[in-house]
């Protein structure tokens, strides 16, 4: 801070002032204006941009200041104090003035940054953040500029999910009507789940124009995630005959999709999860089963062949071979050959002794286990040996493979997983710190694969692990091990580049 006789320079660092607005920035400036000397006016505000390595001002900047209005900016906005931050137009009160070209001066930088980025590729999306609250009218200018600058594609997101779908309609169709030039380029919606309409507002724009939906599997994404793309593709292909619309997705991959990334994030999807939830396409009520027996379409209106998922048709069984096992799951979609279908083989074979009925859910539970491993696996399971019970401290013996060579070890814990971990932890000389434990059942029955995913902290990395058998604590012990042997491997590298 410099301080004069008669004036302040105040430098102010404003990442943060540029989430909570200029209220509070102002708010800030008067309470050191008050503390250095009440009797000083606010003049006016210079906005500088730094170099973060230097920490020295561009040689432009302060020559570029912005000049303040004396009274208010007539725009309030469409939402009033809702209004989203990004609209620094907006008024905050009767005492703070307003920056009267700051508008001029951000719709400039956007065109300035489309121009650039069109000298590297041809589409280029402009995306104005936090769209469903930004003054609707300085939206529309800035999104002219950038369309005569050269962008391809104008991606309009709900960032907050704060829009009601009528209203997001309403305003999708509204920049159709107002924006120049948007007839020339793709138009984009990107939407927020924090209401739950994400997937509502994606399909109402599409009704007014939208061509491009940025959407996600399963609906994963910040907070309460984003459309959900399986819902968007399904209901635009079920209800083609109102949308009109078609997307090219092949809708048969949609199922193994999901599973895929539940297994990869260790976050799987609710039972009633529409598309993909475990209970889609399962029914519980009388009529609603004799309806079904009777006619599918009744109370199906889509068939679970249409998203790829299995039927639980027994396909394998303890006397089939490899070529079979690979044969099978290439129908399913997955590729395996080499080490990889040698371990799934193994797998299979492990597990077609312990069940007497294979399902295909059974054969993606191996197979996505396998495409899954980022590393070669440093530590196998080769035993396992659990004593638990009411009234005994649970233990367990572990042997691991290393490299051709083999290591035992015991531990004890609250409980069977506990004591597994205590084992290997012993073995590998590394121990991590559970954080995050979910098991789910691959298919039904009580001679079910168990799906178990693990998050676990290493010395202050966390890294996910997964692993799948009929036996919840084996489930557990390769969860670990797979976690661990990212690890492990990682460290083997160093210590290689490194050398003696």
């Amino acid at each position: 801070m410099l301080v004069a006789a008669d004036a302040v320079l105040i430098p102010m660092q404003c990442e943060y002032y540029a989430l909570e607005g200029l209220s509070a920035l102002m708010s800030t400036i008067k309470r050191i204006r008050d503390a250095v000397n009440p009797k000083l006016e606010l003049e006016g505000i210079v906005r500088t941009m730094f170099d973060p390595r230097n920490n020295l001002a561009n040689d432009d900047t302060l020559a570029r200041p912005c000049e303040l209005e004396a009274q208010p900016n007539p725009r309030s906005g469409e939402h009033g104090r809702n209004q989203s931050p990004i609209d620094l137009d907006r008024p905050l009160d009767d005492e703070v003035p307003v920056l009267d070209d700051l508008e001029e001066r951000d719709e400039r930088a956007a065109e300035e940054a489309v121009r650039h980025a069109r000298g590297y590729c041809e589409d280029v999306e402009f995306s104005p953040e936090d769209a469903s609250r930004t003054d609707f009218d300085y939206m529309c200018d800035v999104l002219s500029a950038t369309i005569e600058a050269g962008a391809g594609t104008i991606n309009i997101p709900d960032t907050v999910g704060y829009a009601i779908p009528r209203e997001w309609g309403e305003r999708i169709a509204r920049i159709r009507e107002k924006v120049h030039g948007v007839e020339k380029v793709v138009l984009s919606v990107h939407c927020h789940n924090d209401l739950g309409q994400a997937v509502a507002n994606s399909l109402t724009a599409i009704m007014q124009g939208a061509r491009q939906v940025e959407c996600t599997i399963n609906g994963i994404g910040e907070r309460a995630g984003n459309a959900s793309l399986e819902e968007i593709v399904m209901a635009l292909r079920t209800r083609k005959d109102y949308f009109g619309i078609e997307t090219r997705v092949r809708t048969e991959e949609i199922f193994k999709a999901s599973r895929l990334l539940s297994h990869i994030t260790g976050v799987h999807v609710q039972p009633n999860k529409a598309i993909v939830g475990e209970n889609a396409f399962a029914h519980e009520a009388g009529i609603h089963q004799d309806g079904v027996l009777k006619e599918k379409l009744t109370y199906e209106i889509m068939r679970p062949e249409d998203i790829g998922r299995a039927s639980n048709k027994l396909v394998l069984g303890k006397h089939s071979g490899r070529a079979a096992l690979a044969a099978r799951l290439k129908e399913l979609g997955f590729a395996l050959a080499g080490p990889e279908l040698d371990r799934a083989f193994k797998a299979f074979k492990d597990l077609a002794d312990r069940k007497k009925e294979v399902y295909d859910e059974d054969l993606m539970a191996i197979a996505t286990d396998e495409v899954t491993q980022t590393v070669a696996p440093l530590y196998e399971l080769d035993y396992l040996h659990v004593i638990s019970g009411t009234g005994v401290v649970p233990s367990a013996t572990v042997r691991l493979k290393k490299e051709g060579q083999t290591f035992q070890d015991s531990g004890v814990g609250d409980g069977p997983v506990d004591a597994v971990l205590a084992a290997i932890d012993a073995i590998t000389g590394l121990k991590g710190r559970l954080q995050d434990y979910a098991l789910r059942s691959a298919t039904s029955g009580k001679d079910a694969i168990g799906e178990v995913a693990m998050k676990i902290d290493f010395d202050g990395t966390l890294v996910s692990g997964k692993g799948a058998s009929t036996d919840v604590i084996e489930a557990s012990a390769r969860a670990y091990l797979s976690a661990l042997n990212r690890v492990a491997r990682a460290s083997a590298q160093r210590m290689k580049e490194v050398g003696p």
